[in-house]
């Protein structure tokens, strides 16, 4: 009746959660130069994304919005026929 491996599924998720940590905090010092244009390219790289979630959910959102006016005119339109 019980499962073993459905029991041992919870307990490996902390463990790999603090396996991660332990490794970020190990892990050695890069000695990287980052000169001046890749602060503008990062910058650039998140302006675009930002604008890229806002077009995508404009975009989505008038077509909800679209969709459910469609329905309201048919709805009226169809109280209103002729007696």
């Amino acid at each position: 009746m019980n499962n073993p491996q459905r029991s041992s599924i919870p307990r490996s998720k902390p463990a790999l959660a603090g396996l991660l940590v332990l490794l970020l905090c190990l892990s050695p010092s890069a000695f990287a130069y980052l000169d001046p244009s890749t602060g503008s390219m990062v910058v650039s790289a998140i302006v675009g994304i930002f604008a890229s979630i806002a077009l995508a959910l404009k975009t989505y959102w008038y077509k909800i919005k679209g969709f459910f006016k469609r329905d309201s005119k048919q709805e009226s339109s169809s109280r209103k026929t002729p007696e």
